[in-house]
């Protein structure tokens, strides 16, 4: 995303418009409270590679903290934003995704999550103690459900020892991450705005927690893309690559999604 103080659509390049999908009901909804989970858990791997998760133990009012401090950090101004990029790859970005090229109408803060302090420098800033201390605690309690998640995966499959995967998430060294996307309004503009467009999690599980705006989607097995009716209360768990082609895997991603009127996400299980 660009911010500009008199937003002119034609001072940048735009991607896409995409046509609204419809919402799909048919997304595994796991309750991490019932008995036998596990079962349903991996059926939702194999059948879709997206699930739910409800009942999962972290506090409304924790979300809604960070929530709160991460939109005060995208309300600052642009020029304040971007003395804590660009992302290489850690840090704020706009609108570029990645190193391929990719754009979107998104901003967003990429930062490692390990044992060891912080790693954007502005987070060790006295202005930022709000924000630092409510990722923190969402930090914490997220991995702790990855590791349920992926723990009732190996009790499904009957692997053994059952850390096998969770481990890598509470490793000192771990290579996990954590993203705050921000979907803003797009101005002047009244179609449908690709934010993050179509891809796929290299990782082993991305963990996803967005507000109550639509804009996710999922490309089912027939390649067709449907909606995902968003759930302010639940997480989204999405499948990733190393996990589902069975690779040597070495990450965890726990992402944290926000989407805005004329912003839209894409993701593929």
């Amino acid at each position: 995303m660009v911010v500009l103080t008199k937003p002119a659509l034609g001072q940048v390049s735009l991607p896409r418009p995409q046509k609204p999908s419809p919402y799909f009901s048919g997304i595994p909804v796991i309750d991490l409270s019932e008995p036998g989970s596990e079962a349903l858990l991996v059926r939702a791997c194999e059948e879709l590679g997206f699930f739910k998760v409800t009942n999962h133990g972290i506090p409304m009012e924790l979300i809604a903290s960070l929530e709160e401090e991460a939109m005060k950090f995208f309300a600052l101004p642009q020029a304040e934003k971007e003395r804590v990029g660009p992302a290489t790859p850690f840090g704020y970005g706009s609108r570029t995704i990645g190193s391929n090229g990719d754009i979107g109408w998104v901003e967003y803060l990429l930062m490692q999550i390990t044992s060891k302090p912080m790693s954007l420098p502005f987070l060790m800033d006295a202005s930022a103690s709000s924000l630092r201390s409510a990722l923190n605690e969402y930090i914490s309690a997220v991995r702790k459900l990855a590791c349920e998640v992926l723990e009732l995966m190996v009790d499904g499959l009957k692997i053994e020892p059952r850390n096998v995967f969770s481990k890598l998430v509470m490793d000192e060294e771990s290579d996990s991450v954590l993203r705050l996307n921000h979907y803003p309004p797009c101005p002047g503009f009244n179609g449908t705005m690709t934010g993050f467009g179509e891809h796929t999690d290299p990782q082993i599980i991305s963990v996803l927690r967005s507000n109550n705006i639509a804009g996710l989607e999922i490309s089912l097995r027939d390649g067709s893309w449907v909606s995902v009716l968003p759930d302010q209360a639940s997480f989204f768990i999405n499948v990733g690559d190393s996990l589902q082609k069975g690779q040597k895997a070495k990450y965890s991603t726990m992402v944290l999604a926000y989407t805005a009127q004329g912003g839209a996400m894409r993701q593929q299980p």
